[in-house]
């Protein structure tokens, strides 16, 4: 449980450093606190996941996914979370 919830404040203050330095949108924690908890998220659960409209939710999407913090093996498929080495 100690590994978890280091990765858990490792993320959250990488993710808000990136929100600070205008890098990220925010609410982009909502989404991946969500996908480091369940593993993965449906696309059409983002919006639910960040209490915003489904176009706001597909791009912190789309700026999570270009960043690299996301991955995902199809447009349609699940979210899932990437540890790349550019934000590590």
């Amino acid at each position: 449980m100690l590994e978890v919830t280091l990765v858990i404040c490792r993320q959250r203050r990488i993710e808000s450093k990136e929100v600070r330095l205008g890098l990220l949108p925010p609410k982009s924690s909502n989404i991946l606190e969500a996908v480091l908890y369940r593993g993965e998220l449906p696309r059409g659960g983002a919006d639910r996941v960040v209490g915003t409209g489904e176009r706001q939710a597909r791009r912190i999407v789309s700026a999570l996914l270009s960043k690299g913090v996301l991955v995902s093996e199809s447009p349609r498929a699940p979210l899932r979370l990437a540890f790349p080495a550019a934000v590590a």
